[in-house]
């Protein structure tokens, strides 16, 4: 288990919850369709801001410790192309968010079906290829280094980072969590900076 996962593990949950949650939803219930464009937004927005961190400076020092070029350009490829297909699914989400429908709901779902395809693709990727380069040099200064720079978020971030990332959490992952960040320090930080979180995203998986 690795941080790298565990966030891992949030995404592929939030997708699979949308896909069920878009399945059932009924026709022309428009505030349920707001709330799933809102729980499809957050997982949108956590998604990017963890490739951007790997973009800005993970795959920089992956190249700057001789990690092989082609395999950096795959990534960094497979970024982009979750990138449009985030892009998609969030335009069919906002055109259900207006109307409720289910013919919008379920042109999301088929639009959600194929981002989960594509960013299925790159985490199995990054799992298998990349990460054991990573688990390698977890001891070295040039990894803490990245470490402490993918840490530096605005407090408003990270909170809502935590209320997200430990809301359905499975047991492998929130052990490793516990073990990694103090549960104060992950309390006080969702539920102070995360409150938008519990407000606004959780309730769509308890309707």
């Amino acid at each position: 288990m690795t941080m790298n996962r565990v966030i891992h593990g949030a995404v592929r949950r939030d997708l699979a919850r949308l896909t069920e949650a878009l399945d059932r939803a009924p026709d022309g219930d428009r505030a349920r369709a707001r709330q799933l464009q809102q729980a499809y937004a957050n997982l949108h927005r956590q998604l990017t801001v963890h490739h951007e961190g790997e973009d800005e400076h993970v795959f920089p020092w992956l190249a700057s410790e001789g990690i092989d070029a082609e395999l950096l350009g795959a990534m960094e490829s497979e970024h982009e192309a979750m990138s449009a297909a985030l892009a998609d699914s969030s335009a069919a989400m906002a055109a259900y968010g207006r109307t409720g429908s289910a013919a919008d709901a379920a042109a999301a779902r088929a639009g959600l079906l194929h981002t989960t395809e594509v960013v299925e693709r790159h985490l199995t990727h990054e799992e298998h290829d990349l990460e054991p380069m990573i688990s390698a040099r977890l001891e070295s200064p040039g990894w803490k280094s990245v470490e402490k720079k993918l840490r530096r978020q605005p407090p408003r971030t990270a909170g809502r980072f935590f209320a997200w990332v430990t809301d359905g959490m499975g047991d492998a992952e929130r052990s490793y969590f516990r073990a990694t960040v103090p549960p104060p320090v992950t309390y006080g930080l969702a539920h102070t900076f995360g409150r938008g979180y519990y407000k606004d995203v959780a309730p769509a998986w308890r309707p």
